[in-house]
């Protein structure tokens, strides 16, 4: 294990870490089955990195550790929804199942069916990835956060359920004060060559976010439907 956190860089972690190829740690499958801990990251960092190179690191674990405290103090409510959804459509509005398309990778669209190719086969995504498929999943296909969030636990080998639910209700609106959404742009931004951004397929997602806001939660605005 020590070996394995001797190739952290912190410094580039920073400054790569929001991109999909960028240089993650991919530690969390060791947090998750208990090989590693926080306290045992935090005290390689504090011996071994300047303390400034390793903020966004630590926020990270910060994160994480907030996830598991909400968690802790109402554990009954894990698959509930904490807040209503910010998207002008309410909770009856969202299909319970997870359609069978997602779920194999064969929606059609290049850069999702890529995303979810890599969860299916290595069972891990860049957390930039996991928000991709989130936000389509519940934004875009209007499927209800728990079925999402019940298909990463299904295949991620770093699934937390602490840390996968409120990533969900974070993107879904019901653990934040707006939705998550992406377009296009910002997945050419971050994706570099790890997904296909300019086959046709991708289309739904290009355009602007005013345009994507207004085409997705039609009633955001006046809050409920007409």
């Amino acid at each position: 294990m020590r070996s394995r956190l001797a190739e952290i860089d912190a410094t580039r972690y920073a400054k790569t870490r929001n991109a999909l190829t960028g240089a993650v740690t991919q530690l969390s499958p060791y947090f998750r089955h208990g090989i590693l801990t926080e306290q045992d990251l935090l005290a390689y960092l504090n011996q071994a990195t300047d303390a400034d190179q390793a903020t966004r690191l630590i926020q990270q674990l910060t994160w994480r550790s907030y996830f598991h405290q909400v968690h802790a103090a109402q554990p009954e409510h894990i698959w509930q929804d904490a807040e209503p959804y910010k998207t002008g459509w309410q909770a009856h509005d969202y299909d319970p199942t997870l359609p069978d398309d997602i779920a194999q990778g064969q929606t059609g669209i290049r850069l999702i069916d890529q995303l979810i190719r890599s969860l299916l086969k290595q069972g891990y995504l860049h957390n930039r990835g996991r928000l991709y498929l989130a936000a389509y999943v519940v934004h875009w296909r209007r499927v209800a956060w728990q079925a999402g969030a019940r298909w990463f636990l299904q295949h991620l080998l770093d699934g937390d359920i602490a840390s996968n639910n409120y990533s969900w209700q974070w993107v879904a609106s019901t653990f934040s004060n707006k939705p998550y959404i992406f377009n296009l742009e910002n997945a050419r931004t971050f994706a570099g060559d790890a997904l296909d951004c300019e086959h046709a397929s991708n289309a739904c997602f290009e355009a602007t976010y005013d345009q994507l806001q207004a085409k997705l939660f039609p009633y955001q605005a006046r809050g409920t439907k007409p």
